[in-house]
């Protein structure tokens, strides 16, 4: 049921999918092997993932400016600690809180997301496509959420991956130290599509990202996905 209610959203992503090869089973328990290369790419990104949001660092306190400046250029943000942060879909005055569930790496996915393709990032901040729903999930909590979902469905935090979407990501990590990054911003693309066409609301959004996560698994079970551009969903980001 999960997997017929993924094949939703626009026509081209679809088509993608059709015209692929085969799926592998993706809960099958792989015996991979690192190269050094691949390791260190991995530990990398685990070093990431432990470095907690630290609202008494200087680089941290400018990530979240700079998050702001990126959302609304023409609007002066008062301070780190400030009502207008509900207006980017944190759920109170203090973003800090937020990251609890996941640290400073979601912070730095949404930075990428708005440097790397601000036009998606807008859109997506702003809800400007579709049938929009009355109550509508808060993009900033959203994106935490998206962080927290790959981690967890890639295993990251395991010596290394043994499921299939892992292995494939680690080989994907290795053609691009940004892959990471740049699955958020595809896994958040996937995500709002499925939103659309579920005609979701707030109440259902752990229903939409459990929907978007069996997706992305297909995606990354595919055999013919060697980069990260070869995702069927990597055209969304371009839409």
């Amino acid at each position: 049921m999960v997997v017929a209610n993924a094949m939703v959203g626009p026509r081209s992503w679809i088509a993608g999918l059709f015209t692929r090869s085969p799926y592998k089973r993706h809960d099958k328990v792989l015996d991979f092997c690192l190269t050094p290369h691949l390791e260190q790419r991995l530990q990398k990104l685990q070093e990431r993932m432990r470095t907690p949001f630290d609202e008494t660092r200087p680089d941290h306190q400018e990530a979240l400016r700079s998050l702001w400046i990126a959302a609304f250029p023409d609007i002066p943000l008062k301070g780190l600690i400030s009502e207008q942060w509900k207006d980017m879909g944190w759920q109170g005055a203090n973003p800090s809180t937020d990251f609890r569930g996941c640290g400073f790496i979601s912070l730095e996915n949404l930075l990428f997301f708005s440097r790397t393709y601000p036009a998606s990032f807008r859109r997506l901040l702003f809800k400007q496509g579709g049938q929009r729903a009355t109550w509508e999930y808060p993009f900033a909590v959203a994106g935490i959420n998206v962080s927290f979902m790959l981690i967890q469905m890639l295993d990251l935090q395991s010596e290394k991956p043994r499921r299939l979407p892992g292995v494939t990501f680690v080989k994907l990590l290795g053609e691009d130290e940004s892959a990471f990054d740049v699955l958020f911003c595809i896994a958040f693309e996937m995500m709002d599509a499925q939103w659309l066409a579920m005609r979701a609301s707030y109440m259902e959004f752990n229903e939409v990202l459990q929907v978007t996560r069996t997706q992305l698994e297909r995606e990354l079970s595919l055999e013919d996905v060697h980069r990260i551009k070869d995702l069927p969903a990597y055209n969304l980001l371009y839409q």
